[in-house]
């Protein structure tokens, strides 16, 4: 991740704390090391030299032509968000009928959401050479509104959202954003699964034109568990 200015000014702007710290790396670019707080900042900053300055991004942005590849890979399907607003028949169909395992609970009153998570798949997949690779199945989240009159509604629509596994969230929002991908208000954050999260918003904008074509698309941060089964089985 790199200033256009220098780097000396990237230095600058990010404080060295003892807060737990994710790597943002762009290929060809610099590499440093930041809280996620630091992080989000730093993305509004960039996004506010696109709209000050019409969208030349000239002043304190990222240099998207030093950048020129893609410095993240999309790993797989990490979840399928589907809501209702009732949990039972939600319940029914894909624990009764369809035979899934649930593997966990959230609920969230800030995300206004109660949520059931199924597992889809095998627990370990068979790589190359016979070796046991371990395998991080497909989420399912049955998603119920705590209070169906307020927002987020994450019973609309029914199939709420996707989540993809990523191997490089911050590197990812980064090239995204200088690409002029809009993101939902949030920021990079700890999901529901413990992994960190941000979304892309199901639509452009004025300033960020490129959004999900109507979906809603969550990156998910893979863990090391599952880069390593990535790269072994390519």
């Amino acid at each position: 991740m790199i200033l256009s200015s220098s780097k000396a000014l990237m230095r600058s702007y990010f404080s060295k704390r003892t807060l737990p710290v994710i790597r943002a790396s762009i290929s060809g670019c610099c590499s440093q090391r930041v809280t996620c707080s630091q992080f989000n900042n730093f993305q509004s900053m960039y996004q506010g030299s696109i709209i000050s300055s019409n969208n030349t991004a000239q002043s304190a942005s990222i240099t998207s032509s030093s950048c020129t590849k893609r410095p993240f890979q999309i790993l797989g399907l990490q979840q399928v968000a589907v809501g209702s607003t009732d949990v039972d028949a939600l319940k029914y169909l894909w624990l009764d009928i369809f035979g899934l395992n649930k593997i966990g609970k959230h609920t969230s009153e800030k995300e206004n959401v109660m949520e059931d998570i199924v597992r889809l798949g095998p627990k370990k997949i068979k790589g190359k050479n016979g070796l046991t690779l371990t395998n991080y199945p497909v989420e399912v989240d049955l998603m119920c509104p705590l209070d169906e009159n307020k927002s987020p509604k994450v019973h609309k629509p029914p199939l709420n959202h996707i989540g993809l596994w990523i191997d490089d969230l911050p590197a990812a929002v980064v090239w995204m954003t200088s690409k002029g991908v809009r993101f939902a208000p949030g920021g990079i954050r700890k999901g529901a699964s413990g992994n960190d999260v941000t979304f892309i918003h199901p639509k452009g904008n004025d300033e960020a034109p490129i959004g999900g074509c109507g979906v809603l698309i969550e990156l998910v941060q893979a863990p090391a568990a599952v880069i390593k089964a990535f790269i072994e089985s390519e």
